[in-house]
């Protein structure tokens, strides 16, 4: 068995470097808690990534709906497909991702451990590394998500053997986009280290991480982990004033216009103006509707939805389409279950929870195109007045 990487702090606290994805891992937990015998496990988890884990991934219907009404389609959709890519390894070695640390949790309450979840919330991280990525990362990390070709393999159990391959890995995520590097590496190993310190010192704890972790918690634990901000790192930074304002700028500029053009006395067609705001809106979130693969009933609720939503910031088309395609093509319990567990991004589309949030998303994006491309049809056509 390849030897996992092993650390000790102090006396009483050792992290052990896992490949989330290798069955050497697995077995290095299960021996590594009965040799240390630690009075706590704690691990690489938040506490709905731990769920997840425990209940086999599950997702209800109560669970997607509530995914559409909060509009957090897009950011499931994004946590699914970097899943998916994930998995790609763990299926090769016969071990999902996250065998480890459901190992380590298993194996610490058949012990009777402490089981301590050290871990940011997933969507938190994932958020923060949203908001960090440039549009054009945005960009390459989806193609690089979509595309179906198969990179070179790396062998898992080399990843644990081959420190400076790990920390090449790590920097050329930061080089790929600075920001999300940041998020994904730099703040979880400060947020990690900062709930380590937090624990009983008296206590002997065995920490299950990541091994592309393991160097820089041990450097956090070493600088001061206390003067950490936790608080600080389990936020999602406010969107700017520009961002914030965006979804009101539409409809404000164009009752500005229009109050600007009655007052001089102008003539203003208005059958031409609402045909060309209705057409307009509606075919576009038609179209991205039909993108997603959706039910016919979704893409007319889509094309009925979206001149009305594109005027209320406070609602969107996509939820409206979504909550359509979810009643018209109602996910099996399977479904549900296998949702989180597809192999490639463009399973989605044959996957009915996947293509629930399909629907959601695109649904949106044709109605925001369709909001700011009716302006410009109308300057063009000039028939409004």
């Amino acid at each position: 068995m390849t030897e996992a990487p092993l650390v000790d702090v102090h006396e009483n606290l050792r992290l052990l470097g896992t490949a989330h994805v290798a069955t050497a891992s697995v077995e290095a937990v299960r021996e590594q808690i009965l040799s240390y015998q630690p009075d706590v496990v704690a691990v690489e988890l938040c506490q709905s990534r731990y769920d997840a884990l425990v209940n086999e991934r599950r997702l209800d219907q109560e669970g997607l709906l509530k995914v559409i009404k909060e509009g957090k389609a897009p950011m499931v959709l994004l946590q699914s497909m970097l899943a998916a890519e994930q998995r790609k390894l763990g299926l090769d070695e016969g071990q999902q991702p996250g065998a480890e640390l459901l190992a380590a949790v298993v194996a610490a309450q058949e012990a009777n451990c402490e089981v301590a979840l050290v871990d940011r919330d997933i969507q938190t991280t994932l958020r923060r590394a949203w908001k960090r990525m440039r549009l054009r990362e945005k960009w390459r990390l989806l193609r690089s998500l979509l595309d179906e070709e198969d990179d070179e393999e790396v062998d898992v159990n080399q990843l644990l053997e081959d420190t400076d391959l790990l920390s090449s890995m790590m920097e050329e995520l930061k080089g790929f986009s600075p920001g999300a590097g940041t998020v994904l590496i730099d703040e979880r190993d400060q947020y990690i280290a900062s709930k380590l310190h937090a624990l009983d010192r008296s206590k002997r704890t065995l920490v299950v991480l990541g091994a592309g972790h393991l160097t820089g918690v041990q450097s956090q634990l070493a600088d001061r982990p206390e003067s950490i901000e936790q608080a600080s790192l389990e936020t999602v930074p406010s969107s700017g004033f520009i961002r914030r304002s965006l979804p009101w700028a539409f409809p404000l500029v164009m009752i500005a216009v229009l109050a600007a053009v009655v007052s001089t006395g102008s003539d203003v067609d208005w059958l031409t103006f609402f045909t060309v705001w209705t057409v307009t809106n509606a075919v576009f979130a038609a179209l991205a509707c039909l993108l997603a693969r959706g039910h016919p009933l979704a893409v007319l609720t889509a094309a009925l939805a979206s001149p009305i939503t594109s005027l209320n910031p406070a609602l969107a088309a996509g939820w409206f389409a979504g909550y359509v395609q979810l009643k018209m093509a109602e996910p099996t319990a399977e479904d549900l279950q296998q949702f989180l567990k597809l192999d490639d991004f463009s399973a989605f589309w044959s996957n009915p929870a996947g293509k629930v949030l399909l629907v959601t998303a695109l649904t949106n994006l044709g109605s925001m195109l369709g909001a700011w491309a009716t302006p410009f049809i109308l300057v063009g056509g000039a028939g409004l007045w």
